[in-house]
């Protein structure tokens, strides 16, 4: 399954100019609200210089890499939650998402007005902020309502959870996002997709000039100790409608070492706390995969196969730093690099797994 980010940011921030420079994908893009109407959908292959290298060594038929989908969602409004502009519709969209991707707008621009008439990032992100609490306030209060009853009579579970989500109520009025609560994720809690409880990543679209970024960059230190990431977003998807070897002359002459969707993912991966994985099968496939950082073999086994976690009897371990000394599995078992493990080992960053199983 896919990491999944929802774009979101107010009317002419840039998401889909983000979007598109992020994936190529081409959505439409115009100079005024809610070009997006449904959210446009991109599974992009995450860049992975490992992968390619273990490709490189291998050749195989198949060189399949982990991929990242991303969400362009219609442009939100002041008064979303109470069904403003797309209202309730935008929101459904991004309550499934593993992250969210906040695009702010930090750049000038004549041709592209702004909603509220001026260029104020920390004001933009207080109001996305504030309609995404309402909402997540919303689905709250209705769930306790429905729960309240079955509480008064008694039953433990509804007293527990209506325990949790009063406290969660309570932040939620005070302005505190569910990720800032510091209170421990439950199912109920889970059950709900709160929006506000997922992890951010803030994307600061900004032009030639990078005044405005600055204080973004300190709210967004100062509220969240979350991470910025700064893209020319235009530039950017010029580059991409480029051939390759332009798009990397253009770089090169432009002095853009890293597109913004590499800094992006990578960003994506800190904030969710994942790592790669690879699998081999021999000379016909190399795949790279992702995993919660601290996870087991035997969840690996299982996002390679569900079959492979039910029948699990033990994997073989390289990482990539020894399978390059190696060049190969066999040589690496030779030279005493690759080792077994069992289902309780912790698989680091860059391990490629070879999983035996009694199937």
């Amino acid at each position: 399954m896919s990491l999944s980010c929802g774009i979101v940011g107010l009317p002419n921030a840039g998401k889909s100019t983000i979007f598109n420079a992020l994936s190529g994908h081409g959505a439409e893009v115009a100079g005024y609200p809610f070009t997006t109407i449904e959210p446009n959908v991109a599974v992009v292959g995450v860049p992975d210089e490992r992968l390619q290298e273990i490709a490189r060594i291998l050749s195989p038929e198949r060189v399949v890499p982990a991929t990242i989908e991303f969400f362009d969602i219609a442009g939100l409004v002041k008064g979303a939650s109470r069904g403003e502009g797309l209202g309730n519709q935008f929101l459904s969209h991004i309550r499934g998402v593993d992250a969210i991707v906040h695009v702010v707008r930090c750049f000038e621009s004549r041709d592209v007005a702004h909603v509220h008439g001026r260029v104020d990032p920390v004001g933009d992100v207080e109001v996305v902020n504030t309609e995404l609490i309402l909402s997540d306030l919303e689905v709250v209060t209705r769930r306790m309502e429905r729960i309240s009853r079955q509480a008064k009579s008694g039953v433990k579970e509804a007293r527990a959870e209506l325990e949790v989500l009063e406290r969660v109520k309570e932040g939620l009025e005070r302005g505190i996002p569910l990720r800032l609560q510091g209170i421990r994720p439950s199912e109920s809690l889970r059950g709900l997709n709160l929006i506000t409880g997922k992890p951010v990543l803030y994307v600061a679209n900004i032009g030639e000039e990078e005044d405005r970024l600055r204080d973004l960059e300190q709210w967004v230190m100062e509220k969240e100790g979350a991470e910025v990431i700064p893209i020319k977003g235009k530039l950017e998807a010029e580059l991409m409608e480029l051939p390759k070897e332009e798009r990397e002359a253009f770089m090169e002459e432009l002095g853009i070492k890293e597109l913004g969707l590499e800094r992006l993912i990578k960003g994506a991966y800190r904030t969710l706390g994942l790592i790669t994985f690879y699998t081999i099968v021999g000379k016909k496939e190399v795949r790279a995969w992702t995993l919660k950082r601290g996870g087991k073999a035997i969840e690996a086994a299982s996002k390679v196969h569900t079959d492979f976690a039910k029948a699990f009897i033990k994997v073989d371990v390289i990482h990539f730093e020894d399978f390059l000394k190696a060049g190969s599995e066999a040589r690496a078992r030779e030279m005493g690099l690759l080792r077994s493990e069992g289902r309780d080992y912790i698989v680091q960053d860059g391990d490629i797994l070879h999983f035996y199983t009694g199937l």
